[in-house]
């Protein structure tokens, strides 16, 4: 038996060998390379100490981006939720097409987010549709991509449409887990349609909550295509993220050390919001049981 259960963990090995060949020797490489002063492409380069990571403090670029990535990763969650939820409520009822709008609400997560991108950037144009729609009601044409504090607002409204359609889909599975018979009891008693959702179904979805919040958030503060295509960046340093930062820095401007160290801090802050979020869960979940 013993012999069995040695050839099983032997199965393990080969896909073990990849996870360190492929993320941990890349991980602690990218250490090595944050204390250094390389540019990415030359065989000499030297250590620097912790002068890279002094500069993540000093440096107004990477504030913004931190600013902006923790921006992208909660606004982009609480509107998907909210957004997916709501579809979700709505579709889980039985009516005529109901199939076919479930098709074209997730649709755009099969869709490549450049492209999705790129689309909407013919609405955001100043001879776009956007302004056109402005120009019919009497409104001025707007440059909506020019100051970061209407770009970025926007860029999280893009990237919530975009991924919508996963939170939609997990809590559809979760509301078809429920069973009738807790509605039926409640009806019975009395209960409203906003106490059933309230005091049935919300407590009920919380497991398609963990599972929602948590992929919404890390890939929030991931964010990196539709910044890439839609701005750039731009305005200046406006609406970048650390993730458009760091292909900024190190193949814009040859700085891979700094990139690395950028890397660093993209990874603390999606560990530590993501245990943070599940510390909020696992309190949440004691409160509701």
């Amino acid at each position: 038996m013993r012999l069995l259960y040695r050839k099983a963990n032997a199965l393990y090995v080969p896909a073990l060998v990849l996870f360190a060949g492929l993320v941990v020797y890349p991980f602690l490489d990218g250490i090595r390379i944050s204390f250094t002063n390389w540019n990415g492409y030359s065989q000499d380069y030297a250590f620097i100490g912790v002068q890279n990571l002094k500069r993540l403090v000093d440096d107004d670029n990477v504030r913004t981006a931190f600013t902006n990535t923790l921006l992208y990763g909660f606004g982009s969650t609480l509107l998907q939720q909210l957004a997916g939820l709501g579809c979700a409520v709505l579709l889980d009822k039985p009516f005529r097409g109901r199939t076919v709008a479930r098709t074209i609400l997730y649709l755009p997560v099969l869709i490549s987010a450049v492209i999705m991108a790129y689309m909407w950037s013919y609405l955001f144009e100043y001879d776009g549709a956007l302004n056109d729609i402005v120009g019919l009601v009497g409104g001025e044409r707007v440059l909506w991509l020019s100051s970061g504090a209407l770009a970025v607002p926007l860029l999280i409204v893009v990237n919530t449409l975009q991924y919508m359609g996963v939170s939609m889909v997990i809590y559809m599975a979760g509301l078809q887990s429920i069973p009738g018979m807790y509605y039926e009891a409640a009806g019975l008693d009395g209960a409203s349609r906003w106490q059933l959702f309230r005091h049935v179904t919300v407590p009920l979805l919380y497991p398609a909550f963990v599972t929602s919040i948590t992929v919404n958030l890390i890939g929030g503060l991931k964010l990196f295509d539709i910044i890439r295509a839609l701005t750039n960046g731009g305005p200046g340093y406006k609406t970048h993220s650390l993730s458009t930062l760091i292909y900024s820095s190190y193949f814009e401007s040859q700085l891979a050390g700094f990139a690395s160290a950028i890397g660093l801090l993209l990874f603390v802050t999606v560990l530590c919001c993501a245990l943070a979020a599940q510390a909020v869960f696992r309190r949440l979940e004691v409160t509701l049981s």
